[in-house]
């Protein structure tokens, strides 16, 4: 059975992407164990001198480094992901690289009809970055609209074809996980190239 990190891509106690994501984790409790990740609580990037990272960030990315892949639910903020999300990933990507070939699936909901695809997009290129180089899986997105609607009292989402839609997508995601494990030829030399990247030398 997979283990995957789900992580809360916002730092508000209220979100429906932290709903979303534990409906995953019961929901897909015969298939996978998910475990939430929440980002709050981690103080803003500032690349401190000494390379001394938070050990929230370090947790963090050691159970990244355990996982084998991550779901990543984003909420959109003026057509971008959260300032919050953005602020983890470059904690993530300072001085230690979880996501380094690491699989993962982007979701998000928000309260309007449109759903999260420009935060998505965005997403998708800060983790193809080459601090990152996260594997994303493709043609992929799952973007939940008008989510304060979207779940019953027991935590169930209510629209049939995207609760279809998303057992496809997880299914999809599993698949590509394990074609990822084959995809590991260059890994130690990418690796070594994001640990040694330093913009300040190039």
């Amino acid at each position: 059975m997979h283990k995957f990190i789900a992580m809360v891509g916002t730092n508000s106690d209220e979100s429906t992407n932290r709903k979303l994501l534990q409906y995953m984790q019961s929901h897909y409790a015969d298939q996978a164990e998910i475990e939430l990740m929440e980002i709050k609580g981690l103080p803003i990037f500032n690349k401190p001198e000494n390379h001394e990272i938070p050990a929230q960030a370090q947790a963090m990315a050691d159970k990244i480094e355990q996982a084998d892949g991550v779901i990543i639910s984003t909420p959109e903020y003026d057509h971008s992901a959260p300032a919050a999300l953005l602020n983890a990933l470059e904690w993530l990507s300072f001085h230690i690289q979880p996501f380094v070939d690491k699989p993962v699936m982007i979701i998000g909901a928000s309260y309007g009809a449109l759903g999260t695809s420009r935060a998505q997009a965005h997403l998708r290129q800060v983790l193809d970055s080459p601090e990152l180089r996260a594997r994303i899986m493709p043609s992929s997105e799952f973007m939940l609209g008008h989510s304060l609607q979207a779940f019953d009292d027991q935590g169930n989402l209510t629209d049939q074809q995207k609760a279809t839609k998303l057992d496809g997508l997880f299914k999809d995601f599993q698949v590509v996980v394990e074609i990822t494990k084959k995809l590991k030829n260059a890994n130690a030399t990418t690796y070594e190239e994001v640990r040694e990247m330093d913009w300040e030398k190039l």
